[in-house]
């Protein structure tokens, strides 16, 4: 088999745009008697290129790249300042609806941005509504300004709001992105249902043009519920921004789209984008997902854009037209998502005292600690009970805390970090990152728990710092009517001969293929395993954690 050098891209990545451009030059010549397209597009567009989709996504795109460190660790970026921590820290929510997890985060943003933004942008348009009105005579009809300041001012400022009145921290341009979905729906509703379609095959295109060929094989993975982590909160107040604006240029142009068209576009997006899952925690690791309700709210929703974007002047009763209770009925749901934002990111974590009893990594700043049963203290800033669920939240894992940023956060779960042994946390601001490593080693008793310990190193530590120690674990076989007790202290793991739960005799785990005894009792140690021999008989008792 010929092998390509590297730098020379593989059949599939060049036949992928050849494929393309082929099929849209074959098309375009089906249609190119009436010209159809060009005129359709230059009619709104300047030039025929939605380009303040284009400079919004290579505005989000910069902030990736030179703001959180991507260009540098592409995978890795820096994410912890960037989140919209507290109003009383700015960089957070300035940034926070332009900043991404990684690239997965980002490509799935920017996929969606690509495929709806051109749409929406399309109804805004570059060119005044008025026929007979000269572009040029004003600044703001001006088609090189709406391209190029106007949609994109406007995208910032969408983003901003996504930032400032959503529940609790996001990070993440996905609220402007239904922002987009919301105003191009109200006036393209099935075809804006096409455009969220497309999404996919732009992604999938994306992804083949990177990996071609991609070979998997069956593996154990660790995960959370699809569904936690979900911003819905931002996505809902995305749309709803989006859905206003849209309202606001049709009631403006005196434009008018079907009552079902809208309803069916409504309905369908709001199942295929998830905003049907409202989910809360439940416990450290287990959430609750209200798909029911979810269905509801979807169809309540898609009714209260129905009947604002399709009401008329005409009078309802009195005074009040139908056009005033149909903005009424879409500016109720974002008044009360502003009511419940404002007193949430005006909350603090103050001179939070770090979590749990162990010490921490401190860099520049940050404290990184870990500890187990601890109450969430941004989930819990505000002590709120209803409908059977709290947000008195506790969390165990991996927690970093920085006053000054307003951050309080789980890095990494107790159960992530049992499932892989090992992570990193990425702390830093603009122009800078720094790694803190944490491990995880430990031992399973048979028929028992799992003891174990965690150790942390900061950038700067050729050492590790012994940070958290679990309670023991007791095998569940009898030796000599002696139970044994696996015991983690100070970084190191003791072994304890028990009898009516007192200690009788105490040795450190043996190494590899060495042996320790325990008054009757000799402990063998044959490289992951420990086995416990008494009287000819010989069981196994633990084995060395396992991580993936």
């Amino acid at each position: 088999m010929v092998q390509l050098p590297p730098w020379l891209p593989a059949p599939a990545q060049v036949a992928i745009p050849v494929a393309v451009a082929l099929s849209l030059a074959l098309v375009r010549r089906l249609d190119a008697p009436a010209g159809e397209w060009g005129r359709r597009l230059r009619s709104r567009f300047l030039l025929g290129v939605p380009w303040g989709t284009l400079v919004s996504v290579v505005g989000v795109l910069a902030v990736y790249l030179f703001v959180q460190g991507g260009a540098s660790n592409w995978r890795n970026p820096v994410t912890l300042p960037f989140s919209s921590w507290s109003y009383l820290y700015p960089t957070g929510w300035l940034l926070a609806p332009f900043s991404h997890t990684g690239p997965g985060h980002l490509v799935g943003n920017l996929t969606t941005t690509l495929a709806v933004a051109p749409l929406a942008e399309y109804f805004f348009g570059h060119f005044p509504s008025k026929r007979g009105e000269n572009p040029f005579f004003s600044r703001t009809s001006n088609p090189w300004v709406r391209a190029f300041v106007v949609f994109p001012a406007g995208v910032a400022l969408v983003g901003l709001a996504t930032s400032i009145f959503a529940w609790g921290p996001i990070i993440g341009f996905s609220g402007v992105a239904f922002a987009f979905v919301g105003f191009a729906l109200v006036r393209y509703p099935l075809m804006t249902v096409v455009a969220v379609t497309g999404q996919e095959a732009i992604r999938t295109t994306y992804r083949a043009l990177r990996d071609p060929t991609v070979v998997g094989s069956a593996s154990r993975r660790f995960g959370d519920p699809w569904w936690f982590g979900i911003a819905v909160q931002g996505h809902v107040l995305g749309l709803l921004l989006g859905i206003l604006l849209g309202v606001a240029v049709l009631y403006r142009r005196r434009e008018r789209v079907g009552a079902l068209r809208l309803w069916t576009g409504g309905v369908l997006l709001g199942m295929s984008m998830t905003l049907w899952a409202l989910w809360w925690y439940r416990g450290e690791s287990t959430y609750v997902l209200y798909r029911g309700w979810g269905v509801v709210f979807v169809v309540a929703l898609a009714v209260v854009t129905t009947v604002a974007a399709t009401a008329d002047r005409r009078p309802l009763f009195g005074d009040v037209s139908r056009q005033q209770v149909g903005l009424l009925a879409l500016l109720l749901p974002l008044a009360v998502m502003v009511g419940v934002a404002v007193p949430v990111n005006l909350t603090t974590v103050g001179d939070a005292s770090i979590p749990g009893d162990g010490p921490a990594i401190e860099v520049r700043g940050y404290d990184v600690t870990y500890a187990e049963g601890v109450q969430n203290q941004k989930v819990s800033a505000i002590d709120v009970s209803m409908f059977g669920e709290t947000t008195d939240v506790t969390t165990s894992g991996v927690i970093v805390v920085n006053d000054d940023r307003e951050i309080w956060a789980q890095s990494a779960s107790k159960g992530r970090l049992a499932f892989a042994g090992r992570t990193s946390v990425r702390v830093g601001g603009v122009g800078w990152a720094e790694d803190v490593q944490v491990k995880r080693r430990g031992w399973s008793a048979a028929n028992g728990r799992t003891a174990y310990q965690v150790w942390l190193r900061g950038p700067d530590d050729d050492e590790w710092t012994h940070a958290f120690a679990s309670g023991p674990a007791i095998a569940g076989a009898t030796l000599a009517n002696r139970s044994l007790r696996i015991e983690p202290a100070n970084g190191t793991f003791y072994l304890q001969l028990m009898n009516d739960n007192s200690s009788h005799r105490i040795a450190q785990m043996p190494a590899h293929n060495e042996t320790v005894r325990l008054g009757p009792v000799r402990i063998e140690r044959q490289q992951r395993t420990l086995f416990a021999a008494v009287n000819g008989t010989r069981v196994q008792i633990a084995t060395r954690e396992k991580y993936r």
